[in-house]
């Protein structure tokens, strides 16, 4: 223990003046000057971040399902206290790897990141050429401290698996007290379903948003409670933190979330019975074309769908269909239609990054308008992770989002089946299918540009890179064989 104090003596030094600078402030100053608070945490962040990378990266995953949103300025809010983290971690982790340029060159060459390098470049470009530059510049710096600290700074950090376990951790354990204290305000208030909507408040702005990163941190759960490391107390903990974490999702009341789940679990067993990634994906694109194809009769067999949405949950399930009466589907469709609109004005470089919901309005029409449709912009915006880049940065945007999405899929699966070490394998299934579950929930919504999701999600994909990058692979049969023959030639040679 005194070794531990004396490694990390600069650290606690500066815990110790900040909560001296703390309680001086409390004292002495007046409401006023009450941002001076963060004067004393920033120089511990930029403390932090210096001296214990790993560390603070773990300690913006802890704090991310607490953070809550803060308008400095009228128009515009930043997630605190972890957007401002984010920030100086970025410019901090940028200045390293420019001073010391030691970043991981396979990391760079990968064709995840290769992906995620070109969507955010294309994203720079239609920002340019946005009908509203301010906001869409805005929007593409809050990518970039999204996917530099969790995608760039974690792929290298994620080569020691103990910290991929930890991140999940740090973040899972934060999520399981919010939906501790959102299930208990669930309690007694079962007949009321906009109470129920709103009771994971002022953690998660949305129960859409609440249940998507549930379903998201569910099958790398599962994994942990089998894995290696997982006996005795530690697997009992992680059953009852699993159990938690279902019920969490049942009372989300969020059928993207239960839908995206069951997905994860029918790819799974595609995935164990050998079914190669090009089938699952061309499945899914057939499925996809043949609702366009036949989506007159589709749409008049949902129309015939009553069922709104419910507190009982088979009621819930049964809504999932009806695009008749049920609000939220009506509002989705509207929103769709709108954005569709907009792509046709501007197909090729959208209407700028971030910008949907400050123009849809007068996309709409009459005729599709729900009892929770507005003009103002002010509830969200085009509820697709894929319909909403094809809006705002156009073919070549979506396109790209398809391809990060697809070629993370591919390299999960090729991992899990190449792995020598079959904890990598099966870990690197796990995050896969963790991702799995928002690239289906990204149908039905789009949360990227909010820090609950995009923390998990760059993090996961750093996982299934950072496994892919440092793991042994299975040498395949015809190397092994023209091996052997090498090797049986010298020694009769």
């Amino acid at each position: 223990m005194a070794e531990w104090f004396k490694k990390n003596k600069s650290l606690l030094s500066a815990i110790a003046v900040t909560a001296l600078f703390l309680a001086a402030n409390t004292i002495l100053l007046s409401k006023d000057f009450y941002y001076l608070f963060l004067l004393p945490i920033a120089g511990l962040a930029l403390l932090l971040f210096i001296l214990r990378i790993e560390t603070g990266l773990m300690v913006m995953a802890l704090l991310t399902p607490f953070a809550v949103n803060y308008a400095f300025v009228p128009g515009m809010e930043l997630s605190m206290p972890v957007e401002p983290m984010m920030i100086l971690f970025t410019f901090i982790f940028l200045f390293r790897v420019l001073l010391q340029r030691s970043y991981d060159i396979k990391i760079l060459h990968h064709p995840v990141t290769i992906a995620v390098i070109a969507s955010l470049i294309w994203m720079l470009v239609t920002a340019f050429t946005s009908q509203i530059p301010w906001v869409s510049i805005k929007y593409f710096l809050s990518r970039l401290w999204f996917v530099i600290p969790f995608y760039f700074a974690a792929a290298q950090i994620f080569r020691r698996h103990e910290n991929i376990r930890t991140f999940f951790w740090c973040y899972a354990v934060s999520l399981i007290v919010v939906i501790l204290i959102a299930t208990l305000k669930t309690v007694g208030n079962f007949s009321d379903l906009q109470t129920l909507h709103r009771v994971m408040r002022p953690f998660y702005n949305d129960h859409t948003a609440y249940g998507c990163v549930i379903a998201l941190f569910l099958p790398a759960a599962f994994y942990f409670i089998f894995s290696r490391g997982s006996r005795g107390w530690a697997k009992i903990l992680f059953l009852a933190m699993f159990a938690l974490l279902v019920t969490g999702l049942l009372f989300s009341y969020s059928r993207a979330a239960w839908i995206s789940v069951l997905a994860a679990v029918a790819v799974y067993f595609a995935v164990r019975i050998g079914m190669k990634v090009r089938w699952m994906i061309l499945f899914f694109g057939l499925a996809v074309s043949a609702f366009f194809v036949y989506q007159s009769d589709v749409l008049y067999k949902l129309g015939k769908n009553k069922q709104d949405s419910s507190y009982d949950i088979a009621g819930q399930v049964k809504s999932i269909s009806n695009i008749s009466t049920d609000a939220s589907n009506l509002e989705r469709l509207n929103r769709w239609a709108s954005a569709i609109r907009m792509f046709k004005e501007y197909p090729l470089l959208g209407c700028g990054p971030g910008t949907y919901q400050f123009l849809y309005a007068s996309y709409q029409r009459s005729y599709q308008l729900s009892v929770i449709s507005t003009n103002s912009g002010d509830r969200g915006n085009a509820h697709s992770e894929y319909i909403g880049p094809l809006t705002e940065q156009g073919v070549v945007g979506v396109t790209l989002v398809l391809c990060i999405f697809m070629i993370t899929f591919a390299t999960g699966v090729r991992v899990y089946r190449t792995a020598e070490d079959r904890v990598v394998a099966n870990m690197a299934l796990a995050f896969t299918l963790s991702l799995l579950t928002y690239y289906v929930h990204g149908i039905f919504n789009n949360f990227l540009d909010t820090d609950k999701l995009s923390v998990p999600f760059w993090g996961f994909t750093a996982v299934v890179v950072a496994l892919d990058v440092y793991s042994s692979k299975k040498r395949s049969d015809k190397l092994q064989n023209d091996i052997i023959l090498t090797e049986t030639k010298k020694s009769v040679g």
